[in-house]
């Protein structure tokens, strides 16, 4: 496989967020927060992954929309932390 710059990114990506989850409070609503954002972080890679021996060129560009998706997702969740950081500092 030839290297790809998006296929490392979206690994790391998902690497650093499960490295980052770990740091957060072992509270209940945290807990759900770090659940979703561990399958979705991971999911853009893994969907990435999968997009490069895609069947068709639909089925490749199928996958990456999926990928987009969990990273809209992601970018929801870290949201959601930041904002629940700035209120507990408040």
């Amino acid at each position: 496989m030839q290297n790809n710059n998006l296929l490392d990114r979206t690994f790391k990506f998902g690497v650093n967020c499960i490295i980052f989850l770990r740091t957060l409070p072992h509270d209940f609503e945290y807990n759900v927060i770090k659940l979703q954002l561990t399958k979705s972080s991971t999911s853009i890679g893994a969907n990435y992954e999968e997009s490069q021996a895609g069947s068709s060129k639909a089925d490749f560009k199928n996958k990456v929309r999926i990928s987009l998706r969990e990273a809209r997702e992601s970018n929801y969740w870290l949201r959601v932390i930041k904002a629940l950081e700035r209120s507990e500092n408040e």
